[in-house]
């Protein structure tokens, strides 16, 4: 059964995740999405890491269920296949910098003269206008505008750290996302087309903020923390490792307790009720639990601690996520076989819909891969094909 998206066709010309992301979200939800790569060698994240036999990891991981055509828009004939694309299309995507569509006329203006109902997307790194607005902007820098690298920040060890992969990028796409689907529901209800403008450090910040910027919601001189949640964001070493605990209520905090041999604390007449999860208290537990877990191994801790109903975790490496017993459980990773470029794994798309279920989506495509049946498609004749190819107007 097609998936919720079908009938849906998306232009994308973005780049490396955000905008990639965002749209092949939507490509597993069942619209067609048909990627513009520049002419020679495709989109930038081709070139990107983890290569083998003409597919990139990092595309690979961002581009599934696409169809991909090679156009340069710079030449007046490659242009001229892009708006014949747009007339057909419903959304067209890009993360270019500020100036970058109009230069190439392919501005919200240019496009809505070819199609006046279309959605435009755009992503941009700190927004249309502002003192940052003509900056390069990557995930690192929104990371460090934004709040998480002041957040990564081990008690033991206080040296701020970045989240070791791209964060506000991920975090960009999904809102991009979102939106696309609500502009194209509010069209269905006779909305015209409209602009969506998503730019990185908005939607940084607005994915961080709900917990991580608690201190700062309530505003005066007034407010409690009693706690904040990120200060239970810790690794806790055990005799061979280290090991993940959120002990988040009473009855947590004494079944910690509990799983590390603490029966005499757990009892405590200090550590019942509200009592338990005063500021004192707290300490002395988690003391009592860091103590006890650096005798223990790993395995045994966390054997212990989910006997005793305490959420807890493991540290898995990359490796070890491929064979979590929930995570094959969930067939979250899928393994399939490429005639191109071999063996692949992809994750299976997180939403799952109960009747429009979408069908597994098709891998991402090689370069320029789908040119002549998206020109069939549009009625372009071979011999016209052979032509623009020979101007350079298409690849």
């Amino acid at each position: 059964m097609p998936g919720p998206l079908d009938g849906v066709r998306i232009i994308d010309v973005s780049e490396v995740i955000s905008g990639p992301l965002a749209a092949m979200i939507l490509a597993d939800q069942g619209a067609d999405v048909i990627k513009v790569e520049p002419p020679r060698y495709g989109e930038e994240s081709r070139q990107l890491a983890n290569y083998r036999d003409g597919m990139a990891a990092l595309y690979l991981n961002c581009n599934q269920g696409k169809r991909s055509i090679g156009l340069n828009l710079k030449n007046e004939e490659g242009l001229g296949l892009l708006y014949d694309l747009i007339r057909g299309a419903d959304v067209f995507v890009q993360n270019w910098r500020p100036g970058a569509a109009q230069r190439l006329k392919v501005s919200e203006e240019d496009l809505r003269a070819v199609n006046p109902d279309l959605i435009y997307a755009t992503i941009t790194g700190f927004g249309d206008d502002g003192p940052y607005a003509d900056r390069r902007g990557y995930d690192p820098i929104f990371q460090a505008l934004t709040g998480y690298v002041g957040a990564q920040l081990n008690p033991e060890i206080p040296i701020h750290d970045l989240v070791r992969n791209a964060i506000v990028d991920k975090a960009t796409s999904y809102s991009l996302a979102q939106a696309i689907t609500a502009a194209l529901f509010a069209r269905e209800r006779g909305a015209p087309g409209q602009h969506i403008r998503v730019s990185m450090l908005d939607a940084g910040l607005a994915f961080f903020w709900p917990d991580g910027m608690l201190r700062h919601s309530l505003v005066g001189e007034d407010v409690t923390n009693y706690v904040v949640p990120g200060e239970r964001y810790q690794l806790m070493p055990t005799a061979d490792g280290q090991i993940i605990v959120w002990a988040g209520t009473a009855d947590q905090m004494r079944g910690s307790l509990r799983a590390v041999g603490r029966e005499d604390l757990a009892n405590s007449p200090n550590q019942r009720g509200v009592a338990m999860i005063q500021d004192d208290n707290t300490a002395e537990r988690v003391q009592a639990v860091a103590a006890a877990l650096t005798r223990m191994t790993t395995a045994l801790a966390y054997e212990e601690m989910v006997a005793a109903q305490v959420p807890t975790a493991p540290v898995l490496t990359q490796q070890d996520v491929l064979v979590d017993p929930q995570i094959v459980h969930n067939g979250c990773i899928i393994e399939a076989e490429h005639p191109v470029y071999g063996r692949y794994r992809r994750v299976r798309a997180s939403a799952q819909f109960s009747r429009t279920i979408e069908e597994t989506t098709r891998p991402s495509a090689l370069y320029a891969e789908h040119s002549d049946e998206i020109l069939d498609e549009l009625g372009t004749s071979a011999e016209e094909r052979k032509r623009l190819r020979e101007l350079g107007a298409l690849t």
